[in-house]
């Protein structure tokens, strides 16, 4: 049954914009799997002093990079299930450039990059191609109204072992995440996390040890009249 929103639509004039997340995952298969987060600082207008994975909105010159390697394909077409046709690379993107903005970390395959966007020639330095290929798509999470902030936010899972370098390595990390670590899963819930962070991490512990793509993702959907879970490609619960 529908779970109504308690801000009428007329109220909540915020746009919903598209978002990245991603969740780095370390030894998943292992006796204490950990995941990347840091915190947000106490002056951010959005979940301030709550500790998150890196991500944040998609830029419109994240449909233009090139990935060197795409997307699985059932990940894919899950991005595309009640979603304008086309974003798919352009999250894919954005999840890789939150990971190396706020955390210095790089996704990618080694390959020459000529002509990168502004905000990605440090990684292009790095001699690295973007690679979407060990990204899972797992989660799919929209703010509820009445947020300073709204986001429609795609989370994504990738080994850490698909790292290039080393994923201790935060140097070149930018200031928008600070206390950047691997938390282990079984400690995650000690810390200051945001409700929809908790039910991510839930998933991801309960889908382990596997990395495959799920054969439907999670959806939690708050729209300007009622909040709904739907399973992307399944029905509403």
């Amino acid at each position: 049954m529908p779970v109504r929103s308690e801000t009428s639509p007329a109220a909540d004039p915020v746009p919903v914009r598209n978002a990245a997340t991603i969740i780095a995952i370390r030894d998943p298969a292992g006796p204490a799997p950990s995941v990347l987060m840091g915190q947000r600082g106490k002056a951010a207008a959005f979940m301030p002093d709550k500790f998150v994975f890196p991500g944040g909105a998609v830029d419109p010159g994240d449909a233009e990079v090139p990935l060197s390697a795409p997307l699985p394909a059932t990940c894919a077409a899950a991005l595309t299930d009640r979603a304008p046709a086309g974003l798919a690379d352009a999250l894919a993107a954005a999840a890789i450039r939150e990971l190396w903005e706020e955390a210095g970390l790089a996704l990618g395959r080694p390959g020459h990059w000529p002509d990168p966007p502004p905000d990605w020639r440090d990684f292009a330095r790095l001699g690295l191609r973007p690679s979407a290929e060990s990204l899972r798509f797992v989660f799919r999470a929209i703010t509820p109204p009445g947020r300073s902030r709204r986001f429609d936010a795609r989370f994504f899972l990738t080994d850490a072992a698909q790292l290039a370098g080393d994923p201790d390595d935060f140097s070149r990390a930018s200031d928008e995440l600070s206390a950047l670590q691997w938390v282990p899963l079984s400690e995650a819930r000690r810390f200051n996390l945001p409700f929809i962070t908790e039910v991510v991490l839930a998933e991801v512990a309960a889908a382990l040890p596997s990395l495959a793509p799920p054969k439907t993702v999670p959806f939690f959907r708050n729209d300007d009249e009622e909040s709904l879970f739907l399973r992307l490609g399944g029905r509403a619960l």
